[in-house]
């Protein structure tokens, strides 16, 4: 999307259902952008080793990475999207954000949910992925995605400049899916910090209008952060939104107080959107459109 990648999604998985549900996301993904997909299974540090003995662990390694290649030949033959497969060991979140990084993969799209026995790849190990990725994270829950992939995007909006850098993705995703954008910001009692709020969401309008993408904007009442996590979950829901897009910095709420990470909040809370996280970009000065 963008940038200079592999052109690669990686999809770590553990075979459960969440992680087939993130798997679904990422086919829709690939088709869109002709990428290609990497399935990934990450054998946490000591977990063999402290219930196995070394052969039979060897033996679970060897029933992973067959189990591995069944899943791509069958996305393969279904899909015609090329499937590469790898088996890693060490830290789950750590592993991922560092073959990410390193590699360049163009995102990571994973499940999150708790999951037990050798299912143990996902779970909370979402959350502690988009602290340490680079890439775009994609975390899938408990929904699934149709054919036409991202038809109705919610990116909500504050008054940090990281905030601003989301608009660019959004846009890109809504020209692929031929998807509406939902603007959601919250509404100051502060008249200063009101104006700049609404001068922002005139420049983000402008610039959607100038894409020829579609998009409503919706104010919310309501300036504390956890208010707003909440508002922009039930929000998602009502229109039955496939996505969020949010930065993974520190957003804050029009009165900028912070009250948590509102990316983190989003990842915990909505259980039927995927939430996409975004790094942001380093900057020291305003972020023009």
């Amino acid at each position: 999307m963008n940038r200079q990648t592999n052109n690669n999604i990686l999809v770590p998985t553990d075979f459960s259902e969440v992680a087939d549900c993130a798997l679904k996301h990422a086919i829709a993904v690939a088709k869109a952008y002709k990428n290609e997909i990497t399935l990934m299974y990450i054998v946490e540090d000591g977990f063999l080793g402290g219930i196995f003995s070394k052969s039979q662990s060897e033996i679970m390694k060897d029933a992973i990475v067959t189990k591995l290649n069944v899943k791509a030949q069958e996305i393969e033959r279904e899909t015609g999207i090329k499937v590469t497969t790898r088996a890693e060991s060490g830290k789950v979140y750590k592993t991922i954000a560092e073959v990410a990084n390193s590699e360049k993969y163009d995102s990571i799209i994973m499940g999150s949910h708790g999951a037990s026995g050798l299912e143990q790849i996902v779970g909370s190990n979402a959350s502690r992925t988009i602290q340490y990725a680079e890439v775009p994270v994609v975390v899938v829950k408990s929904t699934s995605l149709s054919s036409e992939g991202y038809k109705k995007i919610v990116m909500p909006f504050d008054l940090t400049i990281e905030s601003k850098q989301k608009l660019e993705w959004g846009i890109n995703i809504a020209q692929k899916f031929n998807s509406e954008i939902h603007i959601v910001y919250s509404k100051s009692e502060d008249e200063y910090l009101d104006l700049k709020m609404k001068a922002n969401i005139a420049q983000v309008k402008h610039t959607l209008e100038d894409h020829k993408v579609k998009f409503v904007m919706y104010e919310f009442n309501d300036s504390v952060l956890d208010n707003f996590a909440n508002e922009i979950h039930n929000y998602a829901n009502i229109i039955n939104a496939d996505l969020i897009v949010a930065m993974t910095h520190t957003e804050k709420g029009i009165s900028e107080m912070i009250i948590g990470t509102l990316t983190q909040q989003l990842v915990n809370r909505a259980n039927n959107v995927a939430v996409m996280c975004i790094h942001p970009k380093e900057t020291a000065f305003n972020y023009d459109y």
